[in-house]
């Protein structure tokens, strides 16, 4: 329950770099046609091509590298679980804060399913599942490759990242999950569910807004 509640305030706390990460994928997706005139003017010169496109992004306060800054954010969150639940919390602790009393035992085991603090198959395959479903509601559509025609190099690429996120990585986290203490996987899957949860209450809010 502990880690239940501290990854949901932690998730509430990032909600401002949700909200940007999600406006961002929708700002580039609204650019997309920009993108492709830029790829087609620039096509032999790769170094412009890149430039154009950064200038664009700028132009419009666009960062395509907002979404790593949350994973970077939640690194140490996890680090520490995985270490509090494989060793325990260090004496030294005791004198961090004067107003947090030292437990006599860290309880691992969830409501006698799960022991949190050994790996667990299941657990990572319900985070592989959960981050699968999150990332495609995430995700904006991948470029269509049309009839006769040959994608471009950037629109390949595009649709080569959309395949990977959608499809490899949920693989990878299951292998990654697996092999850690669930506790990780428990982190995760709450995580994971709360940005369903986020993103099915915005795509609400929208239609709501479309409606009226």
């Amino acid at each position: 329950m502990a880690v239940i509640a501290l990854t949901i305030i932690v998730r509430f706390v990032l909600l401002p770099l949700s909200h940007k990460q999600r406006n961002t994928q929708a700002q580039m997706k609204l650019l997309e046609g920009e993108m492709t005139v830029i790829k087609k003017t620039y096509a032999n010169d790769k170094r412009l091509q890149g430039e154009k496109i950064m200038a664009l992004y700028r132009e419009h306060g666009v960062n395509p590298l907002s979404g790593f800054l949350l994973i970077f954010i939640q690194i140490p969150i996890l680090l520490a679980l995985y270490f509090v639940f494989t060793r325990g919390i260090p004496f030294s602790a005791i004198d961090l804060y004067g107003f947090v009393s030292l437990p006599n035992n860290i309880g691992t085991n969830f409501f006698g399913i799960l022991d949190l603090s050994a790996n667990n198959i299941w657990a990572a395959v319900l985070v592989g599942v959960s981050q699968y479903f999150q990332t495609v509601l995430a995700l904006p559509p991948g470029p269509v490759q049309e009839k006769g025609k040959e994608m471009d190099l950037g629109s390949a690429f595009a649709k080569s990242m959309n395949t990977n996120m959608r499809y490899v990585m949920p693989v990878v986290i299951v292998l990654v999950s697996a092999k850690l203490p669930a506790v990780v996987s428990f982190y995760l899957l709450t995580s994971n569910l709360f940005s369903i949860a986020h993103e099915l209450m915005v795509r609400r809010k929208a239609r709501t807004l479309v409606s009226i």
